[in-house]
């Protein structure tokens, strides 16, 4: 134990390492991360090879049979049995590869099969060769391209008594003599080769923690010594084949190189985290990659910590090394991942992040060609075929794959699924399951049984790759009647700050004492003026915000504690106030009656209300229809659109007890108060009343099985359609209503109000703790759906679904209004996730509407302003100045063109006016020629301009010469006594002499 434990303690120290500068060439990678991308459909590129792969000691069993010698891994599992028994159902695993229609089939050869003392100078054994003759031979007949390692891990026992295994430097010339012989025998029908897998793990966990066969747990330095001859022993059977068979068979040669990733603790990338975070990957895959694609030679960092431990390199060897592998073949999985956590970490955080190390790859070892030679999870023994989070894995490993090709240019041109079948996982044996295929190990038969995960591949081999599902980008515009808004949660009654300008009757005189204070002037006072709507300084602050979103309705709730009859005044004032600044400014509101509060103890109800109850008694019932009737008379001649519940299935929530009570309470005071407006208001006002509901769309977590497409409807019918059956009309008997109250429910809608603002995924509810909720189903997340902060995801094509299945049960009798919908994001002002989210989820909006044809009529987005922290807001908080975010700019583009219109056609359209439903001809003139029109207005004053001066230079010029005419007694005396004063001045003129 203490010997384990001083080996392990020793390779902490091994991959430590000193603290000098990082050298890595992709370091950059941490300071600077890889492009944010929304990427979630899509193709690989043509040609793309998409396989499966196996390995020889898990899968094949009969570790003895017609002539095979024994493993170290045969005799470090003591010989374990039951296995796959792929060495005779080797037909059925065909079978399997052909359903999943990959182009190739990644397998390792059982070096004892062939060669049962490891000695390939002997004669091979006739059974083991014609085995693997006979599969290669059926892969080829299948269009199937054979993928073949030479070693996985299980080397001959008798080499490892003999020579110690890999620690000996011979082992290396015994290995490229079997390779040899592999390539003479097969190599004619083989294109790719993979000398050996994964090395690192031999090395480390067969070498050091004694956790891999051959179990050695000795000297410190034995794994940089067995990793130096692995390394050998690749570039001797590299250099073979590159001699003596690569100008007949056309092949290539390759060694699968294994992979974690790392990045800086708590995002911090301080230098020394950098540091820290490119000697964990050169540590681990630096170890084998830089002698074979870099530089020859071990990484500097691994070589400075490990002077006189670490084997060295001479400078023929280093020219001999270089250069032995004609395309990087990768690792990816979970014993990388679990190595790396427990000794390569260096105090980093390890990410599951496949994505990155690609890119790694791509930026340290000059943009090789790339094959991903394994890639998945694992799932628990006890997981049958119904592997749902094993395809979500897969998915999130792919989709990073087309990420890295499509996203970062990196050259992938393979991906290999890991692994085709059940079997003995190495060191955890049975305890985990990581194939496609399910084999009941206590069946004698041990069939192949597809796994949901095995379907899923097979449609994505199919699709090469992830192709959209739904329409690409449409271009259209939304209806002139079309409302785009934006919604807010409950408008808190703000009575300071309150502008004194003539309400105040003292007079002031400023700075009298030098201090620049206002003074009040004793014994004068002022007339002043009745408070107005203006003098409410925060009314005119929010408003002015909304109006630079140009949005046209605004969504706000009023605060139910703050209004009752006989309460403050001054608080109804405030809310008249604000409607009546609304309509002033030509915004039309929708106004919320209760919208709970869940940072309020009550739940945002009157305390006594709550104290009493809440929502479970039928008190709350009667208070809030007296509330209603009491906005509806205080606000409703502004007022066209009333909200009176906003999410009552959160709500719902809230309460721990008598849910169903809590449910027939709400809907109850929903319809009573639409009765009261339809009754006593409705005439007068002309407004229309609903509830807003909740509405996320949810996704079968697993496509392939009918019991997670129950669950979605099942989950879709409680979320939704127990709030809105019972008011449009379908069965309200759940919740215990009565004949009569039924028929007060019936009809109390006049629009269905929905806030959407995310998907998940769904699935029948299997654990036995914690509790069962209501619903019945477990709700998850696609690890591959992009997502905020807050870790909401997007997904706008969910939107498109919602309304459509929202139109499919309820028809189109009523309109639909998307009440709220948004996404939180960190970023001070560049807000891009929120920018794609409005862009996207509208899109999907004008699909609904185009397409599907979806009675949509409005759009909000939620919400105005932030109240604390960077969140949902389109502009920050009041404590971080109010400041605008890119996304408002996007968001008024669109209201402005009223959608996505043709590039021909970008001209912003005007709509007809609202409320006589008549165009207005000059209007959409003005609009549309705005710059010309001002233009010809400046020409225009200026023409008119100039002939006033003109005519007014014109009338000086004849007043004056008026005034200079002597008045006429007559006409023909006056001619000639004029005709005198100038002919003596004339005369006067000439006599005069120089």
């Amino acid at each position: 134990m203490f010997v384990v434990w001083s080996v392990c303690v020793s390779l902490v120290l091994i991959l430590w390492g000193t603290s000098e500068k990082v050298q890595g060439k992709a370091s950059k990678l941490w300071l600077q991360p890889l492009n944010e991308t929304f990427l979630q459909t899509g193709e690989l590129p043509s040609g793309f090879l998409w396989g499966v792969g196996s390995a020889a000691f898990p899968t094949e069993g009969s570790w003895d049979a017609d002539g095979k010698g024994e493993s170290v891994w045969d005799r470090f599992t003591r010989h374990t049995d039951p296995s796959s028994n792929s060495y005779i159902q080797w037909e059925e695993d065909l079978e399997s590869v052909r359903y999943l229609g990959v182009n190739f089939y990644a397998f390792s050869l059982s070096w004892t099969r062939i060669f049962p003392d490891g000695n390939a100078k002997a004669h091979p054994n006739p059974a083991g060769v014609q085995h693997y003759r006979r599969l290669i031979g059926k892969l080829k007949e299948l269009q199937v391209e054979p993928v073949v390692t030479l070693f996985h891990w299980d080397l001959p026992q008798v080499l490892q008594e003999r020579f110690g295994g890999w620690l000996n430097r011979s082992t290396a010339d015994v290995f490229a003599d079997y390779a040899a012989f592999c390539f003479r025998t097969f190599g004619a029908e083989v294109r790719y080769w993979i000398t050996m897998h994964n090395p690192f793990l031999l090395a480390v966990q067969g070498y050091g923690t004694g956790a891999h066969a051959p179990g050695e747990t000795g000297d410190p330095a034995d794994p940089f010594i067995a990793a130096h001859n692995l390394l050998r022993a690749h570039a001797k059977a590299w250099h073979l084949y590159d001699k003596h068979f690569r100008r007949h068979q056309h092949g290539n040669v390759s060694i699968t190189l294994g992979s974690h990733w790392v990045e800086p603790l708590h995002g911090q990338a301080t230098p020394t985290n950098l540091e820290l975070c490119q000697k964990a990957m050169e540590a681990v895959i630096g170890w084998f990659a830089e002698p074979i694609y870099g530089s020859g030679d071990y990484p500097e960092s691994l070589k400075a910590s490990h002077r006189g431990v670490i084997p060295e390199f001479s400078a023929q060897e280093r020219l001999w090394i270089k250069g032995t592998a004609d395309f990087f073949s990768l690792a990816f999985g979970p014993e990388m991942l679990r190595v790396g956590q427990g000794l390569a970490r260096f105090g980093q955080t390890v990410k599951l992040d496949l994505r990155s190390v690609l890119v790694w790859v791509q930026q340290t070892y000059s943009d090789p060609q790339l094959l991903l030679a394994e890639s998945s999870w694992f799932s628990d023994a006890s997981v049958g075929v119904q592997d749902t989070k094993a395809i979500y894995l897969m998915k999130r490993f792919i989709m990073q794959v087309m990420q890295a090709v499509s996203v970062d240019g990196v050259r992938v041109f393979g991906y290999t699924a890991w692994t085709l079948l059940d079997g003995f996982e190495w060191n955890h044996g049975y305890s985990i399951r990581r194939g496609l295929f399910y084999i009941d190990f206590s069946e004698p038969e041990r069939r192949r049984l597809p796994k949901t995960s095995a379907h899923f591949y097979r449609r994505l081999v199919r699709d090469n790759g992830f192709p959209a599902e739904n329409t690409p980008h449409i271009e259209g515009r939304f209806p002139c009647d079309f409302q785009f808004g934006v919604s807010e949660s409950v408008l808190q009654v703000h009575l300071r700050p309150f502008s004194p300008q003539f309400t105040d009757p003292q007079l002031y005189r400023w700075n009298l004492s030098g201090d620049g204070t206002l003074s009040p002037v004793m014994g004068i006072l002022l007339h002043t003026r009745p408070v107005q709507c203006t003098d409410f300084l925060f009314i005119q602050r929010h408003l002015f915000l909304l109006g630079v979103t140009g949005s046209a309705h605004y969504r706000f709730a009023l605060d139910w504690t703050q209004l009752s009859p006989g309460g403050d005044p001054e608080k109804v004032r405030f809310y008249r106030c604000v409607l009546m600044e609304l309509q002033r400014r030509g915004i039309r509101p929708v106004v919320t009656l209760y919208h709970p509060s869940y940072r309020s103890p009550s739940l945002g109800l009157p305390e006594a209300l709550h104290a009493d109850g809440g929502w479970r008694n039928a008190s709350a019932v009667e208070a809030f229809v007296s509330y209603a009737a009491f906005c509806f008379h205080k606000f409703g001649e502004f007022v066209s659109t009333w909200i009176t519940v906003n999410e009552p299935n959160r709500l719902t929530e809230a309460y721990t007890e008598d849910r169903k009570t809590v449910v027939r309470n709400l809907l109850l005071a929903h319809a009573k108060a639409w009765r009261i407006y339809d009754e006593r208001f409705r005439q007068k006002q002309g407004g229309a009343v609903s509830l807003a509901i909740h509405a996320d769309w949810v996704e079968p977590a697993n496509p392939f099985l009918e019991s997670h497409k129950s669950a979605q409807q099942q989950f879709l019918a409680f979320e939704v359609g127990r709030f809105l059956d019972p008011l449009i009309g379908n069965e309200g008997r759940g919740n215990g209503f009565s004949k009569a109250e039924r028929a007060e429910l019936k009809g109390a809608l006049d629009f269905i109000a929905l806030n959407h603002f995310t998907t998940r995924l769904v699935a029948p509810w299997e654990n036995v703790k914690p509790q069962k909720p209501e619903h019945g189903c477990a709700l998850m997340t696609d690890i591959t759906w992009p997502a905020s902060h807050l870790r909401q995801a997007l997904v706008p094509w969910g939107l498109r679904k919602m309304l459509g299945w929202v139109r499919d049960r309820y028809g189109d009798r009523l309109p639909i209004i998307v009440m709220a919908t948004g996404v939180d994001d960190q970023a001070v002002h560049d807000d891009q996730l929120r920018q794609s989210y409005i862009r996207s989820y509208l899109q999907e909006a004008l699909k609904a509407r185009e397409l599907d044809g979806v009675n949509l009529r409005g759009f909000y987005i939620w919400k105005l302003q932030d109240h604390h922290d960077l969140q949902f807001g389109l502009f920050s908080s009041a404590a971080h100045h109010s400041q605008p975010k890119a996304s408002i700019s996007l968001y008024r583009d669109i209201i402005s063109h009223r959608g996505f219109p043709s590039a021909a056609d970008l001209r912003p359209l005007t709509c007809r006016d609202a409320d006589n439903g008549t165009s207005c001809e000059l209007c959409t003139r003005i609009a549309e020629n705005k710059p010309l029109l001002f233009f010809s207005v400046c020409v225009s004053i200026s023409a008119s301009m100039l002939c006033v001066l003109v005519i007014i230079s014109v009338v000086r010029k004849r007043r004056r010469k008026r005034r200079r005419t002597p008045i006429n007694v007559g006409p023909q005396r006056l001619r000639v006594q004029q005709r005198f004063p100038m002919m003596k001045v004339a005369q006067g003129s000439c006599a005069i002499k120089p």
